[in-house]
């Protein structure tokens, strides 16, 4: 009767000569689908950018030509060219009290305009999360805006992850920088 070390050999043995074939067949295959794509990349990047830029514009011009759609569409196109610009001018990131006074959302100033009154006003979009292309405009007048430094991209990222992304400090509600401490969940013994 062969020895226990006899039989482990010979099944690794088996077992490297059943896997060999196999990694090599792995390998070539890589190498091959690397070199091919490495060489037509930027010929299938060119035809695809030309007929998606094609697609991008008939589509465009179709959605031009239906009134309702043509509304919607022409609105959302301005947010996202807004949301790409750099906030400069009336364009920034501020907090506004939404849903209560007692809270804070991010929200984005679209616009500033003077009411019958006399007074500011600013449109400011307020995102929701994690989907920002849905939300809510508010009118608040400009005095309830509370500033911040946020580019565009830091609020983005703070509203798509919840939170958990985002610069390290916040405004007080009088100007004063407030810094964001993670919160420990505890349990109440």
């Amino acid at each position: 009767m062969p020895a226990p070390e006899l039989h482990i050999k010979r099944y690794l043995i088996t077992g490297l000569l059943a896997f060999i074939p196999v990694w090599i067949t792995w390998v070539v295959f890589k190498f091959v689908f690397t070199l091919l794509a490495g060489v037509g990349a930027p010929l299938v990047t060119g035809i695809i950018e030309l007929i998606g830029l094609r697609i991008l514009g008939r589509v465009d011009r179709l959605l031009e030509r239906l009134p309702l759609v043509h509304t919607i569409n022409g609105g959302v196109k301005k947010l996202m060219t807004l949301m790409r610009n750099k906030p400069g001018g009336t364009q920034r990131v501020v907090l506004i009290d939404f849903p209560s006074p007692q809270l804070k959302s991010v929200g984005f100033v679209t616009r500033t305009f003077i009411d019958a009154a006399g007074r500011e006003i600013a449109a400011v979009y307020v995102p929701t999360t994690p989907n920002p292309t849905g939300g809510y405009l508010e009118l608040v007048p400009t005095e309830r805006l509370i500033a911040t430094d946020w580019s565009m991209d830091q609020a983005m990222a703070f509203i798509v992850s919840g939170g958990a992304v985002g610069p390290e400090q916040l405004p007080d509600v009088e100007g004063a920088p407030v810094r964001v401490v993670e919160a420990t969940n505890r349990i109440a013994s």
